[in-house]
């Protein structure tokens, strides 16, 4: 779905404000990323926004001049490993559903290829987030290894979470 009203642009540090009812709103459910529900402000701050941390890059999606995402951008790994990227999306739950995760996808992948990343690789995409599974599939993800039990979703319980690549 196009998204005209739709803009992308790197984070910056006053963003946070809009930033952390996504964070915690995402993040309380239990059911998508392995951050405690309860993780405190201060804490997510640090999580999401890494600040100082070497090529490490926080993203926002706004809808209007409203924050209606959340990604960020690093290497998945340090030295030898640095050429592949990681990345996590959050995506405000009222704006779910509407395109903005696809679009958002699309430019963190542009923004990854353009740093010279050759490949992004999931680290733990929780199986039971079949809308994420889905769309990274679509996407041009592979599922190259499961974990059994390696996520302890809070209403399911133990959980299996994929690996995924794709090269860029």
């Amino acid at each position: 779905m196009y998204r005209p009203d739709l803009t992308f642009r790197t984070a910056a540090s006053n963003d946070w404000v809009g930033i952390w009812p996504i964070f915690r709103a995402v993040v309380e459910t239990g059911d998508t990323y392995a951050y405690a529900p309860d993780t405190t402000e201060a804490d997510a701050r640090d999580i999401w926004m890494q600040p100082g941390s070497d090529r490490k890059f926080t993203y926002v999606a706004e809808q209007h001049g409203t924050i209606v995402g959340t990604a960020y951008l690093k290497p998945n790994s340090v030295g030898l490993g640095d050429h592949i990227c990681n990345a996590g999306w959050m995506i405000d739950p009222d704006s779910a559903g509407q395109g903005v995760g696809r679009r958002f996808a699309e430019h963190v992948l542009d923004q990854a290829r353009d740093l010279g990343f050759v490949g992004m690789q999931f680290n733990a995409v929780v199986a039971s987030n079949t809308r994420a599974v889905q769309l990274w599939e679509s996407m041009g993800f592979e599922i190259v290894g499961t974990v059994p039990d390696a996520f302890r979703h809070t209403t399911r319980g133990p959980t299996a979470a994929h690996i995924m690549y794709k090269a860029l």
